[in-house]
């Protein structure tokens, strides 16, 4: 049998920055937008979908570093075409920016393969499940505490398998918001995220408080970057409160480091950050390598079909701001349903389209290869 070719004829990329339902924080930041970069890749009469949460920067890069080396090549070579991409970054620097336009263009990718092959992304990679298990992640360190219950209460309702809330390094604060989410989360799992917020000390008297409150998931208590003072509170850290970090490993390298350093009990991944989702299938390599569990990170409307494929799979994020803006933007978001969430068997690729009529509103940078 003849080997199709779909050589590509066009990208295009462009940033929608939309507001948040109101002002957020988390122990180290606050935002009221969240900028969303698309990428449409062009190939044999079809259109791949990508994105990234990121800078509107990400999608220039796309448009100017990426496109020499995407044009007229064969679209179904993901594998080709991703290492294409991280070569022309050599001069530019992989991490941050630089892998989210990867990422973008790489999910574009994946998806256009499934549109020209007429198959759901999960049946191309090789289905591991039928349904992907999520958590509920939301709980801003800037929320009353009626809105803390309110939103804890309606997530266990929901029948989420465990719930996420942000926490700060102030153990005094902390110690009542953990007390409200306890109560409101019943017998559901609770999580914790202080987003890089603590020193090693101060992480670990956070320890103590969130083991006291019953929780049993511990993201980033320090910087991502401190290895050591990550697998300090791996090895110091109450019983049964497991550490977690990944969603700043750019690269294969960035979860090789954490991993070697024994610094997670659970490692995370995000295909909008890592280079896509051949760079989170290669993370999912590494954990399994590693005898250790993987849990992605946002986005769960990308992560959807891939995460069906994953030996390691955890559970998916199902972030607040993220699902709330992919609901509104995107033709088969998917719709969590007693904690899981399945995609539409009938939708090829990653069974996503950018509603760009809605998008426009939110536009705030559109460019194409000339």
């Amino acid at each position: 049998m003849s080997r199709r070719e779909a050589p590509i004829v066009g990208l295009r990329a462009a940033a929608y920055r939309v507001p948040t339902e109101a002002p957020e924080a988390d122990g180290t930041l606050e935002w009221d937008a969240t900028t969303m970069v698309t990428v449409h890749v062009e190939a044999g009469g079809a259109t791949g979908f990508g994105y990234s949460y990121a800078s509107r920067a990400a999608a220039v890069l796309a448009v100017e570093l990426l496109v020499p080396v995407l044009e007229g090549q064969e679209a179904l070579d993901t594998a080709a075409r991703w290492r294409d991409m991280i070569d022309a970054l050599r001069n530019q620097g992989r991490m941050g920016l630089a892998a989210c336009a990867v990422s973008a263009c790489d999910a574009a990718l994946h998806d256009l393969r499934g549109k020209l092959l007429g198959a759901p992304l999960a049946d191309l990679l090789g289905r591991r499940r039928d349904r992907a298990p999520l958590y509920a992640s939301g709980g801003f360190t800037n929320w009353v505490d009626d809105r803390l219950r309110d939103w804890t209460d309606e997530m266990r309702e929901a029948g989420f398998e465990a719930i996420k809330i942000k926490v700060g390094a102030e153990i005094g604060r902390e110690a009542a918001r953990l007390a409200t989410a306890r109560q409101a989360a019943g017998e559901t799992a609770l999580m914790a995220d202080a987003n890089g917020a603590c020193d090693r000390k101060g992480a670990l008297r956070l320890a103590e408080c969130l083991a006291d409150h019953g929780a049993v998931w511990f993201e980033e208590p320090v910087s991502s970057d401190d290895l050591d003072g990550l697998r300090l509170l791996r090895d110091r850290g109450p019983a049964g409160l497991e550490i977690a970090a990944g969603e700043y490993a750019y690269d294969a390298w960035g979860f090789r480091r954490l991993l070697e350093a024994g610094a997670v009990d659970v490692l995370q991944a995000d295909a909008t950050r890592c280079c896509g989702i051949t760079g989170l299938m290669q993370a999912d390599a590494l954990a399994w390598a590693h005898g250790v569990p993987l849990s992605i990170h946002c986005a769960p409307a990308l992560h959807l079909q891939p995460a069906l494929c994953l030996q390691r799979l955890r559970h998916v994020e199902w972030f607040h701001d993220h699902a709330r803006l992919e609901a509104m933007l995107l033709d088969g978001a998917p719709e969590p349903e007693s904690g899981m969430a399945a995609p539409d068997p009938g939708r090829p690729g990653l069974g996503l389209e950018l509603r760009e009529a809605d998008a426009e509103h939110f536009s705030v940078w559109q460019g194409r290869a000339a």
